[in-house]
């Protein structure tokens, strides 16, 4: 099972319901670059979905160069909230 940080759980614990960005960073209150990394890590890891709506998923690649985080959503996946849970 894998361990998650302290950070990575808070943000998977406010992604149960579709967020999007302004939602999370005040729930969050922190830094843009602190979320926005900590979200392209999770979602590397199979743990976060970005959405461009609700049922419509962004997805990351390398010429991702200007993601639109103030347009996406954002949800845990199952794996997500399976290892947030502890399973």
């Amino acid at each position: 099972m894998e361990e998650l940080t302290d950070k990575e759980f808070d943000l998977l614990d406010e992604l149960y319901f579709v967020q999007n960005y302004s939602e999370l960073k005040e729930a969050l209150k922190w830094q843009d670059q602190d979320i926005q990394s900590l979200l392209k890590d999770l979602s590397a890891k199979g743990y976060v979905k970005l959405l461009s709506d609700h049922d419509t998923e962004y997805i990351l690649t390398e010429s991702n160069q200007e993601i639109p985080w103030n347009s996406l959503y954002f949800l845990a996946t199952k794996k997500g909230l399976m290892v947030h849970n502890g399973f």
